[in-house]
C-alpha cells in the first residue's frame, strides 16, 4: 500500500475516542515509520486553570504511536501498549494540537515507539516513549 492508501484507510475508521478528542490522522509515511495526527480538544477536557488533563494528552500521543505501527506494517499489525512513559514539558491548552508518532524499532512481537505533541504555536509540550505488543490486525469487514 502507498502512504496515501494507508492514510485513506485510517481516516475511514470510526473511533469514538478520536471524536471525543477532536482528532484524526492527517499524515502517514511508511519509509519514516511515522504517523501525524491533529487534535482539537475543547475546554470540556480541562481541569483547573483551563489546562487539558494529562490523561487526554497521553491518549493523543498513544494514538499517534499506535497509528505509526499500523503505517509501518502496512496495516498488518495493531499495537496494544505494554508500557508508556510521558514527559509533560508545557501545559496543554484547548485548541489545535499536532501529535507525531514513530516506530523506533519493531521486532517480531514487540515494538518500541516514541511520540511528540505540539501546541498551536508548534511548541513541544509533551514527549512519550512506549513499548507495544505487535499483534496481527483483525481482517477488515
Amino acid at each position: 500500500m502507498t502512504d496515501q492508501e494507508i492514510l485513506a484507510v485510517l481516516q475511514q475508521r470510526d473511533l469514538k475516542f478520536m471524536q471525543y478528542l477532536g482528532g484524526g490522522i492527517v499524515g502517514a509515511n511508511k519509509q519514516r515509520q511515522e504517523a501525524v495526527m491533529v487534535f482539537e480538544p475543547g475546554d470540556d477536557l480541562c481541569h483547573s486553570g483551563n489546562v487539558i488533563q494529562g490523561g487526554f494528552l497521553t491518549a493523543m500521543l498513544d494514538a499517534a504511536m499506535a497509528h505509526a505501527v499500523m503505517v509501518a506494517s502496512d496495516m498488518a499489525l495493531t499495537p496494544p501498549t505494554l508500557e508508556l512513559k510521558i514527559s509533560f514539558l508545557k501545559p496543554g491548552l484547548p485548541g489545535p494540537h499536532r501529535a507525531v508518532g514513530r516506530v523506533v524499532r519493531m521486532g517480531k512481537t514487540v515494538g518500541f515507539l516514541e511520540g511528540e505533541l505540539y501546541n498551536v504555536d508548534d511548541e513541544l509540550i509533551a514527549k512519550s516513549s512506549a513499548t507495544a505488543r505487535l499483534v496481527p490486525a483483525a481482517p477488515a469487514s
